[in-house]
């Protein structure tokens, strides 16, 4: 061979090791357990992105297609501290699409967010919204909700959709199982997500993220209600060595103990020096027990959605704030809360403009709610750090569930 040959040989070696290198500095996300609690599996650390560090546990307001529904960044930012939100690909596949998020140089930039954000694969919309789908092993194929047009995901092609929409962590494709399945049905759902992690992970490998920052793949434990099915899901997951995990298909329509079981069976399994995220979920109570059993991470529309709809989680029990008794009750809105909204506005002033049906009224309910949501993980974190995480869980739970 000349020497132009050897050297040829030599830039090609080089470059797949440049390949190799860069595919290692995108697993690049990290995360550091700081502290445990002695009575429970819960846990405090720290994870590392290129777009800052979140606190666990930590819970993610929902930002569907690029907006927390009525929050400015602001305000997500200097007064409810949000560390990350989320951004759902289905619906930011459809509108504004592809092409634009591309040009725009991903949500990042889209939507003026500089901290760090997650996506979900779609799947779940796929499932719950689309009134015609199709699953195969090649992929879904799935009708628009807004225009009725034809589209098809499959584990290649959702991945290349978060590349483009450029979240920090990105998720798997699958099939969220219905909570009322029966074993076979989940047994077979199962497989179909298995063989579609299995391409997302290879075709994630495979690629690069388009803006100079790093991407991380979690992949998503199925299983429905189904200890074994979950113990399996649980195994397959962690068997790909992967920077952070979820745990989907819960409350979705199962029994809420029935969703306690499954989380203490596939924490354990799950890497310990690994985040684990609980899908949608859920409730002040779910995210205080979540934590209590190994979960970092949590994420729900509950916050702004029942906060639209007048209903307010608050330290001292939840709140109808379109019930009459709040008429004449001049008190702040959470006299523990430590929001804007909290410190600003009455009981009274806001049951008015629920009343008088005012925009207003739900802008205000969904800051308190996410602002009470952050400060609980916060308080949670404290406990744990403190060792006495456990007796306050209990404590706290009976409290902010009380009907007032």
């Amino acid at each position: 061979m000349n020497n132009f040959g050897l050297i040829w040989q030599f830039l090609l070696i080089f470059d797949r090791l440049i390949i190799g290198v860069s595919h290692i500095e995108e697993k690049e996300m990290k995360f550091e357990k700081t502290a445990t609690d002695p009575g429970s599996n819960a846990r405090c650390g720290i994870i590392t992105t290129d777009h800052g560090q979140i606190e666990t546990p930590i819970f993610m307001p929902v930002g569907t297609v690029g907006s927390v529904k009525g929050i400015y960044h602001r305000d997500l930012k200097k007064d409810i501290r949000a560390e990350i939100i989320l951004g759902n690909t289905y619906h930011l596949y459809l509108r504004p699409g592809l092409d634009i998020l591309k040009a725009a140089g991903g949500l990042h930039k889209f939507i003026s967010w500089d901290r760090p954000i997650l996506t979900d694969s779609g799947g779940f919309q796929v499932f719950s919204l689309s009134p015609i789908r199709k699953l195969t092993p090649d992929g879904c194929t799935f009708s628009s909700h807004i225009d009725g047009s034809r589209h098809k995901f499959t584990p290649e092609n959702n991945v290349d959709t978060q590349r483009i929409i450029g979240g920090d962590i990105i998720m798997a494709l699958d099939e969220c199982t219905p909570g009322d399945a029966s074993f076979d049905y989940a047994k077979k759902s199962l497989k179909l997500t298995q063989a579609w992690l299995a391409r997302c992970i290879r075709h994630f490998d495979e690629t690069e993220p388009l803006y100079g920052y790093s991407q991380t793949f979690f992949p998503i434990v199925q299983g429905c209600v189904y200890p074994e099915l979950r113990r399996e899901a649980a195994e397959h997951a962690a068997s790909f060595d992967r920077e952070g995990y979820a745990i989907g298909g819960l409350s979705v329509g199962e029994p809420t103990e029935k969703m306690y079981e499954m989380l203490e069976v596939v924490c354990p399994i799950l890497p310990d020096d690994r985040p684990r995220y609980l899908m949608g979920v859920g409730t002040p109570a779910n995210i205080l027990e979540g934590i209590a059993r190994g979960v970092d991470m949590f994420d729900c529309v509950m916050p702004t959605r029942n906060g639209r709809n007048g209903m307010l989680f608050t330290w001292n029990g939840i709140m109808n704030m379109k019930n009459q008794k709040w008429a004449d009750d001049f008190s702040p809105i959470d006299p523990e809360g430590t929001s804007f909204v909290d410190r600003t506005y009455s009981k009274a002033y806001l049951r008015h403009l629920f009343v008088s049906k005012e925009i207003f009224a739900g802008q205000i309910a969904s800051e308190h709610n996410l602002a009470f949501y952050l400060d609980l993980v916060r308080e949670a974190r404290k406990h744990i750090i403190a060792g006495d995480f456990r007796s306050w869980k209990d404590a706290t739970v009976k409290r902010i569930m009380t009907r007032l």
